[in-house]
């Protein structure tokens, strides 16, 4: 009678803790774990934790789980919402993309600092289809660990990409070096437009053009 009674507060735990949690994530915005980054994860590992600890042990009661995971809820939702705020926590917290090939040449020295290593990339190219290397004329590495792949067109023309310059008021400093241009170039074409870094969103450069996203037009 005692194991039965305890097998029934397992189950019951379990079916509780699967609402829940679906719950929780559905709070937190996630929908699939390709999504998640570094925060996420370990906030996904200690739920996970916490639910399987609750689970082991049903003499204690579920509301020694319930306030932990809460607090990580609230938690995860606090960080999520500084992170649309500032680029620099988003950057340290979450990583940011880096370019692994470019013009179908690949950049050993980004895929070292990111300990990628060619077996990974080999095999990201199999999954998307892509025999040979040189045909990827730009291929980044997301912070969620994918690859981004952007072929070479028809007789290998190039496509222009769109390289991003000012993210969230922020100069890309690596992106000017990539266009060959300066600073001072992108602040003069930025006072030509009568902007400021302060009410650019986002701005890219793109055949020789400069595309700007207002803060206004978010509003």
């Amino acid at each position: 009678m005692v194991i039965l009674m305890e097998l029934f507060q397992v189950v019951t735990k379990t079916i509780f803790f699967y609402f829940f949690i679906i719950l929780a994530y559905r709070l937190m915005g996630k929908r699939e774990v390709g999504q998640l980054g570094i925060i996420d994860l370990i906030v996904t590992i200690l739920i996970a934790e916490l639910t399987a600890i609750s689970i082991e042990n049903p003499e204690n009661s579920v509301f020694l789980t319930i306030f932990p995971i809460v607090t990580l809820v609230i938690l995860e939702m606090g960080l999520s919402f500084i992170s649309l705020k500032s680029r620099t926590f988003r950057t340290i917290f979450g990583g940011k993309p880096s370019l692994i090939i470019s013009n179908g040449k690949v950049n050993y020295h980004e895929m070292i600092k990111q300990r990628y290593t060619l077996d990974d990339l080999l095999m990201s190219l199999r999954q998307n289809e892509i025999r040979n290397i040189e045909e990827v004329e730009y291929a980044f590495l997301e912070p969620n660990g994918k690859l981004s792949i952007f072929k070479y067109g028809i007789f290998k023309t190039k496509k222009a990409y769109p390289m991003p310059l000012i993210v969230d008021g922020k100069v890309q400093e690596k992106a000017l070096l990539f266009i060959k241009k300066d600073k001072d170039w992108l602040m003069n074409q930025i006072i030509e437009k009568n902007l400021s870094l302060d009410n650019i969103f986002y701005a890219f450069y793109k055949n020789n053009k400069i595309y700007v996203i207002r803060t206004t037009n978010l509003k």
